[in-house]
């Protein structure tokens, strides 16, 4: 106050000092100008002279004026001052009010009072603003504070509760009586989880009576509680299941919870328990649910160690009972340690028997495994009916099928028909007669095609509960077949080697004769009971067939093995002396790893010889035709140009494995419709060629008679159309040829591509992502299963977008061998192929597959015809 009223005197004392200043400066300057005008003109410096001055010079009056015009100016001018100084005054005494009552509201707030008002009456009022916004962060932190003083309460009651108590169900109910009462909640129950059963276990609950019966053990992951056990995570929920309880009350009546929270107990991550509220109010605020999720890990570090106490105290009592049993048996323990000792000295003994006996009998069961994994026979259960329930894995090595694959049919389906009668004619045998063993023998092609004998005894043990079916014992006797065989063989060997045309002689490694057939007599002349225990020196042989076999036999002795050659040496033959071209094999034979004979077969070649000759010229036709077959299926290939101006953005990259191929593109068009096809028959080569030349005339005469057919029914049609063809539906049909085909049908007008597959799928390329159309799991034609009903192909319609690009190809290209571990080229490689290089045109893949696959194969050799077709729309 003092300030205000000094702020008011000044001004006057100013306006005082201001007028006399301003009245002084005018006189001054009149009177400096009158002395200068004296001086001027010389006047004297009178009354009269100031007259005098004035007349001569009238502007002397108007600087007599300043002084007058000077106050006046002055005046004015303190006027406009003191009006904006009681205008600043009534401002500056606002401004006091406004700072006295931010000062007010400071003093309250500091002072706990978060209630006060301060208003606001200037948008510009950073200083009330900033109040207010204190006021508010004070207000935020005293509500923090006061959280964490409740949540520290909180906190303080429980761990009293955890501190007082060893029991879990004590601990329990206490812990859920104080919690319903301190959150304000109106029930509350705890579940101890059981980790052997993973379950949850009510053991303590409050106020709680349920209007449906729900168990009282709940498995983790089934209902709300099972939930939030597997989810490891607390569950608020304010919509409640319609068939939860319900709270009951003398007052309220009953009435449905309107919140739930489910809080799970967790310690090291291994869930304890949940705990479950509920609420009759709309929300569980977040500081009740902060309270409890901190609350939680307390509790379950707790419950988990009073598990550990009770386990321990379970355990100490146990050791206790046991110490006092030990105690009152001591004496008698004493007493029997003698015995024990050689008691313990017979067990061990005892025991290191059953040891030896234990490892003999894994030892055996580890034989018995080895055995029946390396058996030579292969053993398979069956029911009536010829389904197969167990086959023994020795099948591996002996038919080169896994057990799975034999169980889904390759045990029937790699017969041919005399031996599936065979088996038929088995099983109806061992019904009939269960009692007998029926043996048969046939013929099985093995997984790589390799055909081999078989030998197969059945049994019927329907009525033996451990095996319950007809048990066959299968055993390749290829061998057995060729042993019987060369045995036959042999027996005739002699008796032909006596009437052979080829010169057989039998030497020891000294060169002395042991052994020589007739026709000898005819090529040395010398009867072979005169060579019979001489030796090369004491005959007079042909020089250069002396030397062959004194040269051979000091190879054979240096190095065992068979050799061979060629001699020219003369002979006798129809009575007419003759050079002849023999070829000679000489074969060691040993007795117990040594050798002990040389046997020399000579075998005339001389006729062979010119035959070689003219199967040269043959050979020789022969390619000749096969080049002339090669043109003509060149001919019927569609030609690059033609397959561009069908499919513009297309590619072919076709690569034959020989001169003709298996492997064809096909193509037709009518219409808006165009038709294209990869084409792989069995095989490669002329009769893969051969083949072709079915699969494309019956291609063209099925689409060209009927062209409203759909892929699927395209493909239907060739596939009856090559069985009728090659009569494969006739009963004694032994013919399994058939194709693969990858088909397409392409209309331009409806953007559509129809699809069907025989073993092939295609691959359509979209904004970047690769997807696999798969073909049907069969060929085109082969021989049809006698016992399966063949469904139709499957036809795929795609509709295709402007930059979509498909291939589709043969299994040449998959299958080819190569790369650094010589592994199949494969399908995969195919697609990494396609979407690394994703942004290429389609006509760059033909020059980008061409240089992989060729880098790929190396120098090894090309095992199939290679066939790729690639089209962008």
């Amino acid at each position: 106050m003092n300030r205000i009223r000094l702020h008011r005197i000044i001004p006057k004392v100013l306006n005082s000092n201001a007028i006399l200043l301003a009245f002084a400066a005018g006189l001054t300057f009149f009177l400096v100008t009158w002395i200068f005008e004296f001086i001027h003109t010389r006047t004297p410096i009178t009354l009269h002279g100031i007259g005098q001055i004035h007349h001569n010079n009238p502007l002397l009056w108007i600087f007599d004026s300043l002084p007058v015009f000077y106050i006046i100016v002055v005046y004015v001018f303190e006027k406009r001052i003191n009006r904006e100084k009681t205008l600043s005054d009534s401002k500056f005494t606002e401004l006091e009010e406004r700072i006295n009552a931010m000062a007010d509201f400071a003093q309250q707030i500091g002072q706990g009072n978060y209630q006060a008002i301060l208003n606001v009456e200037r948008d510009h009022d950073i200083l009330a603003k900033s109040l207010l916004h204190m006021r508010e962060n004070l207000l935020e932190n005293s509500r923090k504070e006061s959280d964490q003083i409740w949540i520290a309460a909180g906190k303080n009651n429980i761990s009293h509760l955890l501190r007082i108590h060893n029991k879990i169900d004590e601990l329990s109910r206490d812990i859920i009586r104080d919690l319903v009462n301190y959150i304000k909640a109106v029930q509350g129950a705890m579940y101890i989880y059981n980790e052997d059963n993973k379950t949850l276990t009510n053991i303590a609950t409050y106020a709680y009576k349920r209007t449906k019966h729900i168990s009282q053990e709940i498995r983790a992951g089934h209902g709300l509680i099972g939930e939030c056990a597997y989810e490891m995570d607390y569950i608020y929920r304010t919509e409640i299941p319609d068939d939860y309880f319900t709270i009951t009350s003398g007052i309220l009546g009953q009435q449905k919870p309107q919140s739930l929270l489910l809080i799970p107990l967790i310690t090291d991550e291994k869930l304890q328990g949940v705990m479950e509220f509920a609420s009759l109010e709309d929300q569980i605020p977040d500081l009740t649910i902060q309270f409890l999720n901190e609350l939680g890990e307390i509790i379950a570090r707790t419950i988990f160690n009073l598990k550990i106490t009770q386990q321990t105290e379970k355990l100490l009592g146990e050791s206790q009972q046991m110490t006092l049993e030990l105690q009152e048996n001591e004496e008698e323990l004493r007493q029997n340690a003698e015995e024990m000792r050689a008691t313990q000295e017979e067990l061990q003994k005892t025991n290191e028997q059953l040891e030896s006996k234990i490892l003999e009998v894994e030892n055996a069961q580890k034989r018995q495994y080895s055995l029946l994994e390396n058996a030579s026979e292969i053993i398979a259960i069956y029911k009536e009916n010829m389904s197969m329930m167990y086959v023994s894995p020795s099948v591996i090595n002996i038919l080169g099928f896994s057990p799975e694959e034999m169980m889904r049919g390759k045990d029937l389906d790699r017969l041919t028909r005399k031996g599936e009668n065979s088996m038929r004619n088995m099983f109806e045998e061992l019904l009939e007669n269960p009692d007998n063993p029926v043996t048969i023998q046939y013929t099985y092609m093995k997984k790589n095609g390799q055909k081999i004998f078989l030998e197969t005894t059945g049994r019927n043990l329907l009525h033996d509960a451990a095996i319950s079916g007809i048990i066959l014992n299968s055993t390749d006797i290829t061998e057995r077949k060729r042993a019987e065989r060369e045995e036959r063989l042999k027996s005739k060997m002699q008796a032909l080697s006596e009437n052979s045309l080829d010169l057989i002689i039998r030497l020891s490694t000294v060169g002395q004769f042991f052994y020589a057939n007739p026709i000898v007599k005819n090529f040395i002349g010398i009867d072979p009971s005169e060579l019979i225990n001489k030796t090369l020196q004491e005959i007079d042989l042909n020089e250069s067939l002396c030397y062959y076999f004194k040269e051979t036999i000091e190879t054979i002795k240096s190095n065992p093995g068979k050799t061979s050659a060629e001699l020219t040496i003369p002979g006798v033959i129809d009575n007419i002396q003759s050079n002849r071209i023999m070829q000679f094999a000489a074969i060691p034979e040993f007795n117990e790893s040594e050798l002990e004979t040389i046997l020399f077969v000579g075998h005339d070649i001389t006729e062979a010889k010119q035959i070689e000759h003219e199967i040269q010229d043959k050979n020789r036709k022969i390619e000749d035709s096969i080049n002339y077959a090669q043109r003509i299926q060149s001919s019927i290939l569609p030609e690059t140009r033609h397959v561009r101006e069908l499919l513009p953005k297309s590619f072919i990259f076709y690569k034959p494995k020989d001169v003709v191929s298996g492997d064809f593109p096909w193509i037709f068009s009518h219409g808006n419709d165009v038709y294209i096809a990869a084409v792989d028959c069995t095989g490669h080569g002329v009769p893969g060629a051969l083949l072709s030349f079915i699969g494309h005339f019956l291609l063209n005469n099925i689409v060209d008679h009927d062209r409203n057919l759909s892929a699927s029914e395209i493909c239907d049609m060739l596939h009856h159309g090559v069985r009728k063809t090659l009569k494969q539906e006739n009963q004694d049909a032994e013919a399994r040829d058939g194709m693969d085909i990858a088909f397409c049908k392409i209309n331009h007008n409806d953007k559509e591509i129809h699809y069907a597959g025989a073993h092939r799928p295609l691959y359509l390329l979209r904004n970047g992502e690769l997807t696999e159309f798969k073909g049907n799991r069969k060929a085109i034609g082969g021989i049809p299963h006698r016992k399966k009903e063949e469904e139709n192909f499957t036809n795929y319609k795609i509709h295709y977008n402007r930059g979509d690009k498909i291939f589709f190809f043969s299994d040449g290209l998959p299958d080819q061998l190569g790369g650094p571990e010589s592994k199949k080229y494969s399908p995969k490689r195919i697609r990494e192929m396609i979407l690394e290089h994703k942004d290429f045109p389609i006509e760059e893949y033909s020059r980008l597959f061409s240089d992989d696959f060729e880098q790929w194969r190396g120098d090894g050799k090309q095992i199939d015809d290679v066939l790729l077709i690639g089209i962008e729309f």
